[in-house]
């Protein structure tokens, strides 16, 4: 394990400042594993861990210099080397990476579907984020479909939890900011013919994109929300936009039902003051897994996602034009970009390391 090792860090109070830092490759202890990162994907839910970094503790899975962090990522990795039961060396896994060469492991509950880890600065953080799957033991995982899993898995869950819960709301109108983001749409997707109507808020220039998908019944831009009709309402917001969500309570008041912030693509989270109807309240994707795991069993979550998920992948193919850059340079040059908002909605970015 000669080839150094690498990772890529931001500045906490401004995510434009990045640093590409020499980081020595682990070598495993007892009960401990390698992996080398492989291949990752970036989209606007990352910028979400990296804008509620301290507040959600997602700073905390990677740890890095005082000030700076590493941003997770979702991707597949290789194990390098093992002294860990039941792993081992050449396998290929599914889970929550950082933006770097090398994971150093403690893997637990080794089993033919993959393992957790145990480390112990990670043993107080939501399980979901600590569960890697083998690929060679997961039925989701199809090699021809591995950028639309990077790309689509991580955030078609949080679709799908989001629109379990936004199920039991007594709601006519559900409607999503940041429209033609990822999370968003399949979000829609899962909802739409369920009973609510499903309505995008998004930018002009993506309206036109993000009404193509077939998602939603309505795609509005930002600016015109006084077309939206007097009616029990709730309000995802995926974009974080202070003012927007005023203009939302101002118009829809007291038939605002529920206000949930999934994400912050705008980085606008400032207080927006005294507002009528309900206060903000955050969706933590690993409240609802504990919720409905006590309900179905994980089992039966995992069924129930997997049924969602073979509905969702075939449409997801014909929206998403996939770009594969390579090495630690890119990452930061896609990290930047995907933080500024500057994408295209159809590019999906994976980086190959």
């Amino acid at each position: 394990m000669t080839t150094p090792g690498w990772a890529l860090e931001v500045a906490r109070d401004d995510l434009t400042r990045t640093s590409l830092v020499e980081a020595d490759v682990p070598e495993p202890g007892d009960g401990e594993a390698v992996l080398r990162v492989d291949r990752v994907g970036v989209t606007a839910n990352n910028v979400t861990y990296a804008v509620l970094g301290d507040a959600l503790r997602y700073w905390r899975f990677f740890p890095a210099g005082e000030g700076s962090g590493r941003v997770p990522l979702w991707g597949f990795a290789e194990v390098l080397a093992s002294r860990a039961d039941g792993v081992e060396p050449g396998q290929r896994v599914y889970g929550y990476l950082p933006p770097a060469s090398h994971l150093l492991v403690r893997p637990e509950r080794a089993g033919a579907h993959g393992f957790r880890d145990g480390s112990p600065h990670r043993a107080a953080l939501p399980a979901v984020y600590n569960s890697y799957l083998l690929t060679s033991g997961d039925p989701a995982h199809e090699p021809e479909r591995e950028d639309l899993q990077v790309l689509y898995r991580p955030l078609f869950f949080t679709s799908f939890l989001l629109a379990d819960q936004l199920a039991e709301q007594d709601a006519g109108v559900v409607v999503l900011s940041s429209a033609s983001s990822k999370t968003a749409y399949g979000t829609a997707f899962l909802l739409r013919g369920g009973g609510a109507e499903v309505v995008g808020l998004t930018s002009p220039r993506n309206v036109d994109f993000t009404a193509s998908l077939g998602c939603y019944d309505r795609v509005l831009p930002y600016d015109d929300v006084p077309a939206l009709a007097a009616a029990p309402t709730a309000y995802v917001d995926l974009a974080g936009s202070t003012p927007l969500r005023r203009a939302l309570h101002d118009h829809l008041g007291a038939d605002l039902l529920l206000d949930l912030v999934v994400g912050v693509t705008h980085q606008d989270a400032s207080p927006a003051g005294d507002l009528p109807g309900p206060r903000p309240t955050v969706f933590f994707a690993p409240d609802r897994v504990a919720a409905r795991t006590a309900d179905w069993g994980r089992e039966g979550l995992d069924r129930r996602f997997g049924e969602a998920w073979r509905r969702f992948a075939p449409a997801a193919e014909g929206w998403v034009d996939v770009t594969v850059s390579s090495g630690p340079e890119a990452l930061r040059d896609v990290w930047l970009e995907v933080l500024a908002g500057s994408s295209d909605p159809r590019t999906g970015h994976v980086v190959q390391l």
